[in-house]
C-alpha cells in the first residue's frame, strides 16, 4: 500500500513541474511588479507615471504574467 502512494505522489509532482516557458513568464511578471513599484515610487504624486503606467505594470504583473506561468501548459 505505501508504494501505490507513492508512486501517486511521484505522478501528482511530475504533473505540477513547470517547463522554461512557465519560468520566464513567473520572472517577467515579478519584474514587471518590480518595475510598476519602483516607477510608482520614483515619480511625483500626480505625475503620469505614478498615476498611469505603474498601475498598468502592476496590472500586467500580477493578472497576467502571473496566473498565465501558472496556468500555461505546454501540449
Amino acid at each position: 500500500m505505501g508504494k501505490e502512494k507513492q508512486s501517486g505522489n511521484i505522478q501528482l509532482i511530475e504533473g505540477w513541474a513547470f517547463e522554461k516557458t512557465n519560468y520566464i513568464l513567473f520572472v517577467i511578471g515579478v519584474l514587471l511588479i518590480i518595475t510598476g513599484y519602483f516607477v510608482m515610487a520614483s515619480g511625483t504624486v500626480n505625475s503620469f507615471q505614478s498615476l498611469t503606467l505603474a498601475p498598468i505594470l502592476l496590472f500586467l504583473g500580477y493578472i497576467i504574467f502571473i496566473p498565465a506561468a501558472l496556468i500555461y501548459r505546454s501540449k
